[in-house]
């Protein structure tokens, strides 16, 4: 008999999947926002609309040789779980009181950015060793689940 995956297993694998479009060389990253059950935005990382993609120009963080988990502002990409909460702001989908599923633990900025988007919960597979944003979570009450996927 084929085992049914948990909800949070369920919806991690859809964030890993969305990640495989990401256009980052360093990392894919997928987020996906859900609520009652239901998908209501997904986001992978990758250069803003209308500008060139790593894939296809390089990546400035190797070109300058930038130490991985410092100068995180020297990105051309913006992260997944940016772009999820962009996308539900422009097809004007509420995402307060939702849950976002990460393939990676949020760094602190994308952290700011769900507890003012109102998200309840936070479910990543892949932890960083910069607890930052667990913090951050922590002190504004929103839910946070590592959930390794095997």
């Amino acid at each position: 008999m084929i085992e049914r995956p948990s909800l949070d297993e369920y919806f991690l694998e859809i964030a890993f999947a969305v990640a495989r479009r990401a256009t980052c060389l360093r990392s894919n990253v997928g987020a996906v926002i859900m609520r009652d059950k239901r998908i209501l935005a997904t986001g992978y990382n990758g250069a803003p609309n209308g500008l060139e993609h790593c894939l296809e120009i390089g990546c400035i963080r190797d070109l300058e040789k930038i130490i991985s988990g410092t100068q995180k502002e020297k990105c051309r990409a913006v992260h997944a779980e940016q772009n999820a909460i962009i996308q539900a702001a422009i097809r004007g989908v509420s995402i307060a009181g939702a849950t976002i599923y990460c393939t990676q633990q949020p760094c602190t900025l994308c952290a700011k950015m769900i507890i003012n988007s109102n998200i309840k919960k936070v479910v990543y597979s892949t932890p960083d060793p910069d607890t930052d944003s667990l913090e951050f979570f922590r002190s504004a009450g929103v839910e946070v689940e590592c959930f390794p996927l095997k």
